[in-house]
Formats: C-alpha cells, sequence, structure tokens
C-alpha cells in the first residue's frame, strides 16, 4: 500500500468548494449574532421589540440565513472529507481512517477551547464527532450513504418547537464573570459537541456522496442536477421560512404554542434544501468564472477565505467574545439586529481581506497548518508549498 497523500496544492483547487466556504462565513457570522442581543421579548433568538428596519434585517436572515448555512456547511465538510478519502484510496483504510481520526482530535481540542473561552455554540468540536463516527461511512456504498441521510433527515424533521424559542440570549453565552464562564459553559459545550452531530448528519452524509462524484467541481457532468437543486432548494428554503420570518418581523402574530412543533420542522426542513441548493448555485457560478482568463480580486479574495475556512470561521468568536460578554463590552443590550448584522459583515469582511493577504504573501491560515502537521505529520505532505489549500478548507 501506498503512504497517505498530503494536502492538495493551491494551482490544482477548483474554485467551487472554496468559493462556497468563504460565503459561507458570512452566513454563519449572519445566523450567530443576532442570538446574542437583548430585548423585551424574543422569537426564534430575534428580538421582537426593534423597528421597522431592525424587523426587515431578521426578516432577511430568518429567510436566506437561519437554519439554511449551516447545511450548506455540513455539505461542504463532507464534501472535503470525500476528496481527502478518493485521494488515499492507495493508502488503505486503516492508514485513511487514522488520517481522518487525527483530523477529529484536533477539531475536538480546538473547538472545546473555543467553546469554553470565546463562543459557546462553537461547532467545531461537533464537527469532530461527526469526523470520527463518520469515518466509517466514508466507505459505504452510495445507497447507504443516500438511505442513512434519508433516515437521519426524517428524524431531524420530527416537529420541534425549539427553532420558536422565545427567550433571549442563552446565560452561557453572556456570562456574568470569567469562572461562571468556565463552569456553566461545560455542559453546553458538551450537548453542542454529542447531539449535534445527529441534526448534521444527513448534509454531510450527501456531501460524502457529492463529493466522490465532484459535483461542486465538475459540474458540466452533473449540470441538471445541480440547475435542479440550485433552483428549487432556494425556493423551498424561502417558502418554509416564512412562518417564522413574518413572525420576527412583526408582520403575522407569534404562531401559537400548539402550531410551534410543526413551523418549527417545515423551518428546519427546508433550510437543508435552502442550503443545498446555495452550494449548488454558487458551483455553477464558478464553473462560469472559471472559464474567464482570470477570476477577478473579490473571487479571489473569497477563494481564499474559502481556503483558510477553519481560521476564518475561528476569527469571529473573540470578536462576540468581546463585544457582548457583560465583563467586557457587554453590548448585547445596546446593539439591535440591524447594527450585529453590521458587525458580523465588517468581521466576515476583515476575515476576507487577512485570507487574502495571506494568500499574497503564500501563507496559510495558522489552523489549517495546526491541521495538516497533526493530521499528516512531518512526513509526507506535511511541509508542502507556501498556498496549498485542504481538501475540507480546514474545517
Amino acid at each position: 500500500m501506498n503512504s497517505p497523500r498530503g494536502p492538495v496544492a493551491a494551482g490544482r483547487r477548483a474554485l467551487g468548494p472554496d468559493l462556497a466556504r468563504g460565503v459561507m462565513l458570512l452566513c454563519i457570522a449572519l445566523a450567530n449574532s443576532h442570538y446574542f442581543v437583548r430585548g423585551d421579548a424574543h422569537l426564534a433568538g430575534f428580538p421582537l421589540d426593534g423597528g421597522s428596519v431592525d424587523r426587515a434585517v431578521a426578516w432577511v436572515i430568518a429567510t436566506f440565513v437561519d437554519g439554511r448555512a449551516f447545511p450548506m456547511f455540513g455539505l461542504l465538510f463532507g464534501y472535503g472529507v470525500a476528496l481527502l478519502v478518493g485521494r488515499n484510496t492507495d493508502a488503505g483504510r486503516p492508514a485513511t481512517r487514522g488520517l481522518l481520526w487525527r483530523r477529529a482530535a484536533v477539531l475536538v481540542v480546538v473547538g472545546v477551547v473555543d467553546g469554553f473561552l470565546f463562543y459557546a455554540g462553537d461547532i467545531l468540536a461537533m464537527y469532530g464527532v461527526l469526523l470520527l463516527l463518520g469515518s466509517f461511512a466514508v466507505f459505504w456504498r452510495d445507497r447507504w450513504l443516500l438511505a442513512v441521510a434519508a433516515l437521519f433527515f426524517l428524524v431531524t424533521s420530527l416537529p420541534d418547537a425549539g427553532v420558536y424559542g422565545t427567550e433571549g440570549p442563552d446565560p452561557v453565552l453572556l456570562p456574568p464573570d470569567p469562572v461562571t464562564m468556565l463552569t456553566d459553559r461545560a455542559a453546553a459545550v458538551a450537548l453542542v459537541s454529542l447531539v449535534g452531530p445527529i441534526g448534521f448528519a444527513a448534509p454531510f452524509l450527501v456531501g460524502l456522496w457529492a463529493g466522490r462524484r465532484r459535483m461542486l467541481e465538475r459540474g458540466g457532468r452533473h449540470r441538471g442536477l445541480l440547475v435542479t437543486t440550485a433552483v428549487v432548494g432556494p425556493v423551498i428554503a424561502v417558502l418554509g421560512a416564512q412562518p417564522l420570518a413574518l413572525a420576527v418581523a412583526g408582520a403575522v402574530p407569534v404562531p401559537p404554542v400548539q402550531d410551534q412543533a410543526v413551523l418549527g420542522a417545515l423551518h428546519g426542513a427546508s433550510g437543508v434544501a435552502g442550503g443545498f441548493g446555495y452550494a449548488a448555485l454558487i458551483a455553477l457560478l464558478a464553473l462560469r468564472i472559471e472559464r474567464r482568463p482570470a477570476p477577478g480580486p473579490v473571487v479571489t479574495a473569497l477563494a481564499s477565505a474559502g481556503q483558510r475556512s477553519m481560521t476564518g470561521y475561528l476569527a469571529q468568536s473573540p470578536v462576540w467574545a468581546v463585544v457582548f460578554t457583560p465583563f467586557l463590552l457587554d453590548l448585547s443590550g445596546t446593539l439591535s439586529v440591524t447594527s450585529t448584522a453590521l458587525l458580523a459583515t465588517g468581521v466576515w469582511l476583515a476575515t476576507v481581506v487577512l485570507a487574502d493577504s495571506m494568500r499574497r504573501a503564500g501563507r496559510r491560515g495558522p489552523f489549517e497548518t495546526l491541521v495538516r502537521r497533526v493530521t499528516y505529520g512531518p512526513e509526507p505532505g506535511a511541509e508542502p508549498k507556501a498556498g496549498q489549500g485542504a481538501e475540507l478548507g480546514g474545517v
């Protein structure tokens, strides 16, 4: 058997997955930031006492982002894992599984540290657990991947009123002092890490299936499916989001308790379709861009952020901690949905600029470097030329 192969050189990477990851980081920032905002009344993490602009922004986020970004995240994660496995088939299953386990270990450790110190909702540890368990699923036949994905989708689409929670920010997000922060977050970090994989299993498994076919890179072979997904997925997501989106916008009354479970399930299930649709849409856009002589500075910068998505994702957490934590700036009662959306967008733009500066300097992101060194070791592939990327985008 051959030795495991290292990361793919930047010049050989397809644009679609990297571009999708770069855009995804904005969606994640928008999806997370409003959960810190205090108000007199809340619905699904949105304060309901804002003005007309806040309500409009809340409608946009609830329609296009909440419950839609993370399925795309899961799909891309599984897609990257499939690429890694595909490149290491000659190394044998034990060696390939060892690569995945080492990568999973890094995600768990980094995610737990981030969860305790900065953002209690960090999902890296959850993805580490998912990868640890998914290291067996990567060798399943296609029909098993899709069948188990469908089963998880059905389970997670059962009626659930959780998305319509009427409480304000979770206390673990806004600890009053450092001691309370460290003690109270243990349960939250464990819950996200160990239970979270259930909700992300379906996108992850579909991502494995799509990655085997390189669907986001070789769209010409799968154009019909990509176009259908790019059109139908977002339409389903927009329509399925309206019971929640219109309520947080104040256009309709808050749904009665007896209806919230069903509507919550509709919002979550339609979000999975939306996440898949976003990924397909960006892949089709990338195929068009790749036909040009050069992608342009904006696309290049977004792809650079996608290649360093773990660093970009983790860069968001300290900002939320500094801005919202009560014993730091404590702005959770000052900022609105609109101002937090602007903050999230600004943080994302800063990470894109930072990633592009790393690209120009021929440097990887620090966390991408950490993942590679732990995953591949000194040999082989741990010392690739500057600028190389990773199949998982670091995440």
